[in-house]
């Protein structure tokens, strides 16, 4: 049934250039969309590149999302490694992540 409705339904536009048919021409493939990626895939590249001292892949991470969501990413990036640090030291998250930063502890 659905091979008799796809002959008589055209192809999308994309479909036929990749086909070579109709207003395509022969050999011409649509380019694969690129890859989206998520916030916190974002932020673990970029966060790991500044580590790295990096600048192209932090530059590439930088557009994979906004700049906000790139922001929310790289904060709960933070909190979590702050929650893990504080448990495997059993010391508070403020302690550690004062400690990461240089600072003194809290009065």
């Amino acid at each position: 049934m659905f091979e008799k409705l796809r002959a008589f339904l055209p192809l999308p536009a994309q479909a036929r250039r990749s086909a070579g048919t109709a207003d395509g021409e022969a050999g011409v493939t649509a380019r694969a969309p690129k890859r989206q990626h998520n916030i916190f895939e974002a932020a673990a590249t970029y966060v790991a590149a500044c580590a790295d001292d990096d600048e192209d892949v932090m530059e590439e991470a930088t557009g994979w999302v906004s700049p906000e969501a790139l922001s929310f990413g790289v904060q709960e990036l933070a909190c979590r490694a702050v929650i893990a640090l504080a448990r495997e030291r059993d010391e508070s998250p403020e302690t550690v992540a004062r400690g990461l930063l240089g600072l003194p502890p809290a009065s």
